[in-house]
């Protein structure tokens, strides 16, 4: 199919803004917030993540298909983002490894893109206005009608969405030679953090998002994992009532990113909304207890505020070199640390692998 002949797609951002392309994927409209992330491979294992439920996803790196689609990347069951932006997309595909296009990909998880729209100056316009939603559409032509939809859409902050992508039931997952029993709470739980903790010789047990902890108890764990999720962590009290409890049990906790947060509003730390986010593989965090840089994997729009963290509850273990947010904490009142950031990568370099090791050396020494 040559490009003029293509479907044509309109992108619409709440604020009037708005991009004409050409449609890829499924054909309908979808919306949700717009958010970009900045990692050149892995675009797959983006659209996977649960941590981007509800959220359009726009590529910063131009060239997206080009190695096709391959369901051993997949970090989860199904598609996450809600829709897709890119620059120049790639039907055809070089990859042995491949199981079919990026094209039949999307289609066959009904997922609404658009491609030849200009990538970089919407990245712009989002780092100077801040975070927002938008509608893509490859069936609606008027352009007002975009614009409304997108200002009407349900915004993020205030919207609990780890209920949406958390397993039905409770999931055993052995490793070969198990060491140590985790209790992990699903709130959308990626594939290679699972694969980080059995790796290591500790059998999961994954429990729903709105587990009753006394169930949870009978499994008897030598300790806890709070994963990562989408959405806002402040009306998530159910979560951070689990959270409390396992506290009291004396034994090692956990947390990468939303399970971060909600670690840190156990402690009656403030989660505020970010302006625009970090999204990508490339963000230089330091370990302030090491001193040492490390370039990590980072997906979210909320962040602890480190005015609100009180220092006899805990220290900041990291830090953001970009902008000095908060990428880690460690716990004073209880055994326990959490990152904001995703150290088992998937997409991105694997330089904070190191914290599934602290977390067995917890609970090694308890």
């Amino acid at each position: 199919m040559t490009l003029q002949t293509r479907k044509k797609a309109i992108l619409a951002l709440a604020d009037g803004t708005v991009a004409h392309g050409f449609a890829i994927g499924f054909d309908g409209t979808t919306g949700g917030e717009l958010c970009f992330n900045t990692s050149m491979t892995g675009y797959q294992e983006i659209f996977t993540d649960p941590s981007y439920f509800g959220q359009l996803m726009m590529m910063t790196y131009p060239h997206i298909g080009n190695y096709g689609a391959s369901a051993r990347d997949d970090e989860h069951r199904k598609v996450m983002i809600s829709g897709l932006i890119v620059r120049a997309f790639s039907n055809d595909f070089s990859n042995p490894m491949a199981d079919s296009s990026l094209q039949d990909y999307l289609v066959r998880h009904k997922v609404v893109g658009i491609t030849g729209v200009d990538t970089r100056m919407l990245v712009r316009h989002v780092r100077e206005k801040g975070v927002m939603n938008a509608v893509i559409s490859s069936v609606i032509t008027d352009e007002a009608e975009l614009i409304e939809m997108a200002k009407n859409w349900v915004s993020m902050e205030g919207l609990d969405l780890a209920k949406e992508v958390t397993r039905k039931e409770a999931q055993t997952i052995k490793a070969e030679q198990q060491d140590y029993k985790v209790a992990a709470f699903d709130y959308g739980i990626k594939q290679n953090i699972i694969n980080n903790f059995t790796r290591r010789g500790i059998t999961l047990r994954i429990f729903p998002a709105k587990s009753n902890f006394e169930e949870v108890m009978e499994w008897q764990p030598d300790g806890f994992f709070f994963s990562n999720g989408p959405g806002d962590p402040n009306p998530m009290d159910y979560a951070v009532q689990n959270v409390n409890k396992a506290k009291a049990t004396g034994k090692p906790l956990f947390g990468i990113c939303l399970g971060h947060q909600l670690m840190a509003l156990s402690e009656e730390f403030k989660v505020d909304k970010m302006f625009v986010g970090h999204r990508g593989a490339n963000h230089p965090v330091k370990n302030l207890e090491s001193g040492l840089v490390e370039i990590s994997t980072q997906n979210h729009g909320f962040a602890v505020n480190p005015e609100s963290v009180d220092e006899n509850k805990a220290s900041v273990s990291h830090i953001n070199l970009n902008d000095g947010t908060v990428e880690g904490l460690r716990f004073k009142q209880f055994k326990g640390f959490s990152v904001q950031y995703h150290p088992e990568a998937s997409p991105g370099p694997h330089d904070s692998s190191y914290l599934f090791d602290q977390f067995v050396e917890m609970m090694k020494a308890k």
